[in-house]
């Protein structure tokens, strides 16, 4: 009997060693390495590979085809598709567990008119057609399956002959030729690998739902992300309505892109003006908060920075952030006590970033330390002013991207004031807007207006 091929793969970063390390020596990571037994590929007679040998073309010689893209009846999805979903793409959607995601595959395949195979490995076919019946989709050709047997899977593709392919998910798929279990780095990447050609050969789309780990990224081997033409991910805290979809890596479009759900009993709705629902009715008279003018994508919005600066309780203050990365909040706490000259120190700083988003944009900068300095001071913002601008280390303040479609958001939703980078406005013309345009150069004169 032949002796099995044993390979150490690492968890981290997908490489695959002939022996055990300690530590990977491509990604530098401590007891990631796991022993896998590596089987003979499998042949699949459902995919039809081509014997013809294909000559290598010159570029210009390569023929124009047009761009064609489903419409997924959902317009989020389709602007972080990059205008809709690719024929022959397979499309990675991650997430935590619960945060939605086979609640929104189930939604957009109830609502198209196409025959659709959806593979379920976690849950039956009876919590499905619970599941659509809370989602009232009117797709009468969505085939439901409860298979984990890769050959068992491309049974049922070959039989029913779908126009769009659901796995729900890749860690449950396995292979009967692989000895390892479901999940593993062996089983994940040849069961991605199979579909992948499928899709190519067969120019049907797929779906496919993954786990994360511990960590906040994808589950199983990075290689698996690699094999994808898409990869988004699903965001959003349980504790709140709403949910964020990024791109995190798109063959066949923009990854800034981003979409905003809420989360309802009747399934997710589209969001499609988030900055109505992210600014609270009313904080006229509250100190602590500055409205800023972010944008995502290409998508402006207006959201709230909540600040808390209380005397240290302990020897050692405390420094949190929600939604904000926590070392850009201690350098602009920084700039504040050595360009500024606020003493904060040795005071406790609370950063959130209302309704649970995670925003990256760094033209909410001066937004942040105005609402700390708001909170210092206890001292109220305008309620009708808004900020955009990138904080340097000097106390600068630097010029943003898109600061024209910052300033009509605001205006669009009442705001009389906004406070922007100098020489920021280069051939645009502030004749026609109804809203103050105040322009800045430093930190100090962003507070003078403020807090005059």
């Amino acid at each position: 009997m032949a002796k099995q091929k044993t390979l150490f793969f690492c968890k981290e970063c997908g490489n695959d060693f002939p022996k055990w390390f300690g530590q990977c020596p491509v990604c530098k990571a401590w007891s990631s390495c796991v022993e896998e037994v590596v089987g003979k590929e499998t042949h699949f007679s459902q995919i039809k590979s081509s014997k013809e040998r294909v000559r290598p073309l010159l570029i210009h010689e390569v023929e124009r085809t047009a761009e064609i893209r489903i419409d997924m009846h959902n317009g989020e999805l389709n602007r972080v598709l990059g205008g809709g979903l690719v024929p022959g793409s397979m499309t990675l959607i991650g997430g935590e567990p619960g945060i939605g995601k086979s609640t929104l595959i189930l939604q957009v395949v109830l609502q198209l008119q196409k025959r659709v195979l959806y593979i379920s490995g976690e849950e039956s076919a009876q919590q499905l057609r619970l599941r659509a019946d809370r989602l009232k989709g009117g797709n009468k050709e969505c085939f439901i399956a409860n298979e984990t047997s890769l050959d068992t899977i491309f049974e049922h593709i070959h039989e029913i002959n779908p126009e769009l392919v659901v796995i729900d998910s890749i860690q449950t798929v396995s292979m009967e030729s692989l000895e390892s279990s479901p999940g593993s780095i062996v089983q994940v990447r040849e069961c991605a690998a199979a579909i992948l050609r499928y899709a190519k050969e067969s120019n049907i789309p797929v779906f496919i739902i993954g786990h994360i780990n511990k960590e906040g990224s994808i589950a199983g081997p990075k290689v698996l992300e690699h094999i994808v033409d898409t990869v988004l991910q699903f965001e959003g805290d349980q504790h709140y309505m709403y949910r964020i979809l990024r791109s995190v890596k798109n063959r066949f479009g923009s990854t800034s892109e981003l979409a905003i759900f809420e989360m309802r009993q009747d399934g997710l709705r589209e969001v499609s003006n988030p900055s109505e629902l992210l600014l609270s009715q009313d904080h006229a008279g509250l100190s602590g908060v500055a409205v800023a003018a972010a944008i995502e994508g290409i998508r402006p919005f207006l959201i709230e920075t909540q600040a808390l600066v209380s005397t240290a309780a302990y020897g050692t203050p405390q420094r949190s952030a929600t939604g904000f990365d926590i070392r850009r909040m201690n350098m602009l706490l920084a700039v504040l006590e050595k360009r500024a000259g606020f003493k904060i120190a040795q005071k406790d700083v609370f950063l959130n970033i209302a309704g649970g988003l995670r925003v990256s944009d760094p033209a909410i900068d001066l937004a942040i330390i105005s609402a700390i300095l708001s909170s210092s001071m206890d001292i109220a913002i305008d309620c009708r002013t808004c900020l955009a601008g990138e904080v340097g280390l000097s106390g600068e303040i630097r010029p943003v991207n898109r600061i024209e479609q910052r300033i009509m958001e605001a205006e669009k939703l009442g705001f009389e004031r906004i406070l922007i980078p100098s020489n920021n406005l280069k051939g645009f013309d502030t004749k026609k807007l109804k809203i103050e345009i105040v322009q800045l150069k430093k930190v100090e004169e962003a507070f003078r207006h403020l807090f005059a």
